[in-house]
């Protein structure tokens, strides 16, 4: 996305592709059918399958290492991963078997991971978390009860940014200190959002937005993506109107100049 026009990069029928990031190296990195897939960012070569081995399949909550080395993953035993964006060996971080962890943010300095942790495979207990991209120091910031999802860390590390049902039935917009203090709601509607991304630069941020009474954050319905300019979430402007929802935009897909941002989206059979 670029001055509001979007660029169609590729299309397909037999792979299901989600939730791209944007790499420094002009590369969108998506989940594929559980692997790990690198599309360039102009559209100009098919995707491309990144080879991993020590991981197992993946669902779509992935985030870049600030330097564009390597790549955080959530997989399918609810545990998170690091492993080299060229490919190779995946590292296991967090342990435990009664937490499941669903990837979001990390903190610019490379240190602290964030996450939503659902206790005892009871998603409604799902709350932000933090943990050292060492596995050590997890840390509940939000209580049990929110619904919480979507934690994602702006650019000077001073927010989390997520979305919870803590304040309203349908999903809104909030922030939180890495401390935990300083809960904020940052949206107010009867629309249903989720998924906050804020730009590298920290000049805007782009949402998912549901039809009033969604629940969750499902796939194949109508919805936006929202801009807010600088810190104006209580107006944000429609972006793009879309079939889509889940998988459209689940991790920060912003380029690193800021100036676009990636997603995907499904459209309705004919």
């Amino acid at each position: 996305m670029n001055a509001r026009v979007s660029t169609l990069l590729h299309t397909g029928t037999t792979t299901l592709f989600e939730a791209p990031n944007w790499t420094p190296s002009d590369e969108l990195i998506l989940n594929g059918d559980g692997l790990l897939w690198s599309l360039p960012a102009d559209g100009s070569a098919d995707p491309r399958q990144i080879p991993l081995s020590g991981v197992p399949e993946l669902n779509n909550d992935h985030v870049l290492s600030p330097d564009g080395v390597s790549i955080y993953l959530s997989a399918n035993d609810w545990h998170l991963y690091r492993a080299p964006l060229a490919g190779g060996e995946a590292r296991r971080i967090t342990s435990g078997t009664s937490r499941m962890h669903f990837l979001h943010g990390v903190s610019p300095d490379d240190a602290v991971l964030a996450y939503v942790g659902i206790d005892q495979q009871d998603w409604s207990t799902a709350s932000v978390w933090t943990v050292h991209t060492d596995g050590t120091h997890g840390t509940r910031l939000t209580a049990p009860g929110g619904v919480d999802d979507g934690p994602e860390f702006t650019p000077d590390g001073e927010w989390i940014y997520f979305n919870t049902e803590r304040f309203s039935p349908n999903a809104q917009i909030a922030r939180i200190r890495p401390d935990g203090t300083a809960l904020e709601r940052l949206t107010v509607d009867d629309r249903v959002n989720w998924f906050p991304h804020v730009a590298p630069d920290g000049s805007r941020a782009v949402y998912l937005s549901y039809p009033p009474g969604t629940r969750g954050h499902p796939a194949d319905l109508p919805v936006e993506l929202r801009l807010v300019d600088a810190d104006n979430w209580r107006t944000p402007h429609t972006a793009v109107a879309l079939p889509g929802g889940q998988g459209t935009v689940n991790v920060n897909s912003w380029s690193p100049d800021s100036a676009s941002f990636a997603y995907v989206d499904y459209p309705f059979p004919a």
